[in-house]
C-alpha cells in the first residue's frame, strides 16, 4: 500500500529558526522556520519548483521560458521573468534579512539564468536519495532489518505524487516522471528486503493496493503472487496472475514474460523453491558484471584540452531529479566522437554500474531505431532477451527504471534529432548522457552544449608532428603550409594526411597535397574517411538544404551573401536565409559578416570539394549559374 504522509521539516515544529525547507515530493511546499511561505501564483510556483529540483545549479532563462509558456512566450517574456524573480526573492527572504538574497534560500542571478541556493538537507528529494543510498548500504552489509527501516523512512518523505498541485510544463513533467521512477524503484527494493525478512503477510495489503496503480507491472505482480503463495493463499495468487495476464493482453497486446509464466507454473505445482528468498528477483539482480560498451579511445586529444574540461565539468553538475545531458557539436571530421569516447573513458570510475554506447546512424547514414538501441542496452545490463519488452515505450520505461538507482554513463554517437535521442536518456540523477551531434539540437533535456571549433594552426602542426615527427615536417615547410590551408583545422582531415604520409615515407608532404587536389578519394585511410562522414550528415539533411550545399560548393570561394545566394537558388531572401541557417545547424557552413554588416555564409574548402561527388537530390531542380 502506498501511504502518503506529511514529511517533517528539517527544523522541529516547535523550533523557531529561519532555515528554508522545500518539499516537492507531493504538493509544493515551502517552509521557513515554522511558517509556510509557499507562493500562490501559478507561474511563481512553477518557477520555484524548477529552481528547487535543480537547486544550487543554474537554470537557464530559455528553460524558464519553455517551462512557463511551452513554446508560446509573450514578447515581454524576459521582463516578466525578471518580475517573477523579484517576487520570489521577496517571498523567500527571511524576516531577519530584509535586503539581499540571503545565503539560505536565495535566488541568485548567474550568467544566463538563475539558481536557488539551498543547504544540502533543505530539499526533500536530496534527503530521499540520501536515505535510499543508506538503505542500499545497509543491505549490502547484510543488515536487512535496518535496510528495510531506512528505505521505509525514504518512502515516507513522499506526501503524494511529485508536484501534485502544479500544472506542469515540459521540464517539470519530465522531472516528475523521473522522481516517480526512483520512488517505485525504492519501493520495490524495500518489498524485496521485507520478503527476505519473511514479512509476506504484512506485504499482501500494500501490494494489492500498489498493483491497482500499476496494472501491467509484471515485477510488482510477481511479488504479490509470491506473498500470497507464502501466506497460504494460493487461489488468490492464481487469480492475480489471470488478472495481470488479462491486463497485459488488453492494454499492450502481449503475453506475460517468461519469468512471470514460470512463477505461475511454480505456484500451480507448489514448487518448494518458492519458499526461498530468490524466487522473486528484481531488475537490479539481473546484472552480474557492469557493462562497458565503449569503443577504444585515443591516447591523447590534440588541441581539445579546453573542450574536454568543459565536457567533464558539465557532466559533474548534478541535480536531485535530473541526469545531465551534454551535447558535443561540430562539423564532420571535427572529432566529436573521439572527444566523447575519450571523456567517457576518463570519467568511467564515476559510473561504476556501466558505460553504454551506441551509434545512432548506420554506415549508410540511416537512423538507427531507438527501440533496437534500448534492447541492446537492456540486454547489456542483464535483462534476459525474452524479458525485453516489445514496444519502444516499454523498453524506455524499463531502462529508466533500471537507471533510477544506478550510476551509469550513456554515450550516443551521430545524433541528428532530439526525437531519436529522448527515449534513450537515463533518468537516474547519478547517471549522465554524452551525445556527439551532427546538428545542433534544441531540447530542454540538454543541459550543456560544447562546440568543437577548428584547430588553431599550432595545434594542427602538433597533430601532424605527433604522427610524423618534427624532422619530416621541417623537410617540407611549404607542403605543411598547404596542408594547413586545405584542411582548415579539421582534425580528421589532418589525421588522414598524417596517416597516409606515415604509410608512404618516401613521399613529400607537397606531393600528397597535390594528390588531394586531384583526387579527394585520397582523404581516407583505413576506417578514416572524411567523405563518408560528410555523406552521413548530407543524407540526414532535407532535400532543399542538400541542394543549397551543392549549389554553394559550385562557387569559386564558397562564401556568399544572402542576396547572392537568393539569386543562385531562385528563392526570396527570407527563404534563402532559412536554408543557409540549416547548413549552419548541420555544421557545414560558417557565419561571418560582410562589409555592410549583413551575414555571409562560408562552406569550407574541403566540404565543397567532397560535396561535388555526392548525389544531386532528384526531387529538386539544379540551381542557376553559380556566382558569389
Amino acid at each position: 500500500m502506498t501511504t502518503w504522509t506529511r514529511s517533517a521539516t528539517a527544523a522541529g515544529a516547535g523550533e523557531a529558526n529561519q532555515q528554508l525547507d522545500v518539499h516537492v515530493l507531493g504538493p509544493l511546499e515551502v517552509v521557513r522556520g515554522d511558517q509556510v511561505i509557499t507562493p500562490s501564483a501559478p507561474k511563481l510556483r512553477r518557477m520555484l519548483a524548477l529552481l528547487a529540483i535543480r537547486a544550487n545549479t543554474v537554470v537557464r532563462t530559455d528553460q524558464f521560458i519553455e517551462e512557463l509558456w511551452e513554446g508560446r512566450p509573450p514578447l515581454s517574456a524576459v521582463a516578466t521573468l525578471q518580475t517573477y524573480v523579484h517576487h520570489l526573492r521577496r517571498t523567500l527572504r527571511p524576516a531577519s534579512a530584509p535586503t539581499g538574497d540571503g545565503e539560505d534560500g536565495g535566488v541568485r542571478t548567474s550568467f544566463g539564468g538563475y539558481r536557488l541556493t539551498l543547504r544540502p538537507d533543505a530539499l526533500d528529494v536530496t534527503r530521499f536519495h540520501a536515505l535510499v543510498d543508506r538503505g542500499r548500504a545497509r543491505l549490502a552489509g547484510g543488515d536487512l532489518a535496518q535496510a528495510s527501516d531506512v528505505l521505509g523512512q525514504a518512502l515516507r518523505l513522499w506526501r503524494g505524487p511529485a508536484l501534485a498541485d502544479l500544472s506542469l510544463g515540459p521540464i517539470l513533467r519530465s522531472a516528475s516522471v523521473r522522481l516517480e521512477e526512483t520512488r517505485k524503484s525504492a519501493l520495490e527494493l524495500r518489498i524485496d528486503v521485507d520478503l527476505r525478512l519473511g514479512r509476506h503477510h504484512d506485504l499482501v495489503g500494500e501490494l494489492m493496493e500498489t498493483v491497482e496503480q500499476y496494472p501491467t507491472d509484471e515485477g510488482l505482480h510477481a511479488r504479490l503472487l509470491l506473498c500470497l503463495y507464502r501466506a497460504n493463499r494460493r487461489a488468490e495468487a492464481l487469480q492475480t496472475y489471470q488478472r495481470v495476464r488479462a491486463a497485459l493482453r488488453r492494454e499492450l497486446g502481449v503475453e506475460p514474460s517468461a519469468e512471470l509464466r514460470q512463477l505461475h507454473q511454480s505456484v500451480l505445482t507448489a514448487d518448494e523453491r518458492l519458499d526461498h528468498d530468490t524466487a522473486a528477483g528484481s531488475a537490479s539482480a539481473w546484472v552480474d558484471q557492469p557493462p562497458n560498451m565503449l569503443p577504444p579511445s585515443v591516447s591523447a586529444l590534440v588541441g581539445r584540452r579546453g573542450e574536454l574540461a568543459r565536457v567533464r565539468a558539465a557532466l559533474a553538475v548534478t541535480a536531485p531529479t535530473t541526469a545531465p545531458v551534454v551535447a558535443v557539436v561540430g562539423p564532420p571530421g571535427s572529432g566529436k566522437s573521439a572527444l566523447c569516447v575519450h571523456a567517457a573513458w576518463r570519467g568511467r570510475d564515476t559510473y561504476p554500474d556501466g558505460q553504454l554506447y551506441h551509434r545512432l546512424l548506420d554506415d549508410t547514414g540511416a537512423p538507427v531505431d531507438p527501440g533496437r538501441v534500448l534492447a541492446k542496452f537492456l540486454r547489456a545490463v542483464g535483462v534476459p532477451a525474452d524479458q525485453v519488452p516489445g514496444s519502444l515505450a516499454e523498453r524506455s520505461g524499463m531502462f529508466r527504471s533500471w537507471s533510477a538507482d544506478h550510476r551509469a554513463l550513456v554515450v550516443l554517437d551521430d545524433a541528428v534529432s532530439a526525437h531519436q535521442l529522448l527515449p534513450l536518456l537515463p533518468t537516474g540523477p547519478r547517471c549522465a548522457t554524452l551525445v556527439a551531434c551532427r546538428a545542433r539540437l534544441a531540447d530542454p533535456a540538454i543541459a550543456a552544449t560544447v562546440d568543437l571549433l577548428p584547430l588553431r594552426q599550432h595545434e594542427a602542426v602538433q597533430l601532424l608532428t605527433t604522427v610524423l615527427g618534427p624532422c619530416r615536417l621541417a623537410a617540407d615547410p611549404e607542403g605543411v603550409r598547404r596542408v594547413l590551408e586545405v584542411c582548415e583545422g579539421l582534425p580528421l582531415a589532418l589525421r588522414i594526411v598524417a596517416d597516409r604520409l606515415s604509410l608512404r615515407p618516401h613521399w613529400t608532404v607537397r606531393r600528397l597535397v597535390d594528390c588531394m587536389f586531384s583526387d579527394l578519394g585520397e582523404l581516407s585511410v583505413g576506417d578514416l574517411d572524411l567523405r563518408a562522414s560528410l555523406a552521413r550528415t548530407f543524407h540526414r539533411m532535407p532535400a532543399a538544404a542538400r541542394r543549397t550545399l551543392l549549389a554553394l560548393s559550385a562557387t569559386d570561394t564558397g562564401t556568399v551573401s544572402i542576396r547572392a545566394a537568393a539569386a543562385l537558388l531562385g528563392h526570396n531572401e527570407t527563404r534563402t536565409e532559412a536554408l543557409l541557417e540549416e547548413l549552419v545547424e548541420f555544421q557545414l557552413a560558417e557565419v561571418g559578416a560582410d562589409t555592410s554588416g549583413d551575414f555571409s555564409y562560408h562552406v569550407p574548402r574541403l566540404f565543397r570539394g567532397l560535396a561535388a561527388g555526392l548525389p544531386w537530390p532528384q526531387e529538386v531542380p539544379r540551381p542557376r549559374q553559380a556566382q558569389t
